[in-house]
C-alpha cells in the first residue's frame, strides 16, 4: 500500500517541513552529486553514522565495501556530528524521493500542531532517537547508516497520535490488481509500523546492510512519546475547529 495523499487541511503554512525537504534536496545535489560516484560513496562514508566507529566498538581499520573497489574504513576518531548529518544523506534516488514524499505528506499537519521551530526541534530529536535505536541493536556495526527515515518515522508516529481518524488515500497494488482505497491514518501508519517490526526482528540475530528497520521503529516511538510535549493545545484546537466546520465530527481526532 502506497499513501497518495491525506484529506487533512492545515490552518497555517508548512514552512519548516518544506525547508527540511529543501535541505535534503540541496544535500543530494551539492554533497552527494545527485547520486553519482564518487560523491555518493564519499558522502555515505564521511557523513553517515557508523555505530561501531561512534562507540569505538568496531575494530579500527575494518573495511566495508559499498561498491566494487570503494570501501568505508572504521577510524579511531569518531565523527560525533554524523548522527545529525546522516539525516540529510541518502543512498539513491528511490531512497530520497520516498522519504521526501512521506515527509511532505505527513509533516505539514504535524508542523501545524507545533509551529515551525518546535517542529524542527521535534524532527531532529526523533532523528537522533532513531540513530540511538539502530546503534543499540548493532553497536559494533561498521556499516554506514544514512537517511531521513528515522526522523520521518517520528513525524508519522506523531501524526498517528494527533490525527488517527484522518482519511488517507492509498494505492493498493496486488499482482495485477490496482485500486485506490481510503483508510484512517491510524490503520495506514499502524500497518507501516507493523512492517518495520516484521523486518526488524530477524535483524536482531545478525548484522547486515539494507534497511535500518530499528531506526524507523525508534523514530516512530519517539514521535509517539514526544508529541504531547511539542504540540500546542491552541494549534490543535484551531485545527479541530476548522475540520469540524469543513468535514464534521467524524474526521476529528
Amino acid at each position: 500500500m502506497i499513501p497518495l495523499r491525506d484529506h487533512n487541511p492545515t490552518v497555517r503554512g508548512s514552512l519548516a517541513t518544506f525547508a527540511i525537504v529543501g535541505l535534503n534536496a540541496l544535500a543530494w545535489a551539492l554533497v552527494q552529486g545527485f547520486g553519482f560516484e564518487p560523491a555518493l560513496s564519499r558522502s555515505v562514508c564521511e557523513l553517515g553514522v557508523v555505530p561501531g566507529e561512534l562507540l569505538q566498538a568496531a575494530a579500527v581499520g575494518t573495511a566495508i565495501e559499498l561498491r566494487p573497489g570503494v570501501f568505508c574504513v572504521v577510524s579511531d576518531v569518531p565523527n560525533w556530528w554524523t548522527p545529525l548529518t546522516s539525516m540529510f544523506m541518502h543512498g539513491g534516488w528511490f531512497h530520497i524521493l520516498g522519504n521526501m514524499w512521506f515527509l511532505s505528506l505527513f509533516g505539514d499537519n504535524v508542523e501545524d500542531s507545533m509551529g515551525p521551530l518546535r517542529f524542527v526541534a521535534f524532527y531532529v530529536i526523533c532523528g537522533l532517537a532513531a540513530v540511538a535505536a539502530q546503534t543499540a541493536v548493532n553497536p559494533a556495526s561498521a556499516i554506514p547508516m544514512v537517511g531521513a527515515s528515522g526522523a520521518i518515522g517520528g513525524v508519522m508516529g506523531a501524526y498517528a497520535v494527533l490525527y488517527p481518524r484522518a482519511p488517507v488515500e492509498m494505492l493498493v497494488v496486488f499482482g495485477f490488481y490496482v485500486d485506490r482505497i481510503v483508510v484512517p491514518a491510524v490503520v495506514m501508519l499502524g500497518y507501516w509500523f507493523f512492517i518495520q517490526l516484521v523486518g526488524g526482528i530477524p535483524t536482531l540475530a545478525a548484522e547486515g546492510g539494507g534497511v535500518a528497520f530499528w531506526a524507523h521503529i525508534g523514530g516512530f516511538l519517539a514521535g509517539v512519546i514526544l508529541v504531547p510535549v511539542f504540540r500546542s493545545r491552541k494549534r490543535v484546537e484551531a485545527h479541530r475547529a476548522m475540520v469540524r466546520q469543513q468535514w464534521g465530527r467524524r474526521f476529528v481526532a
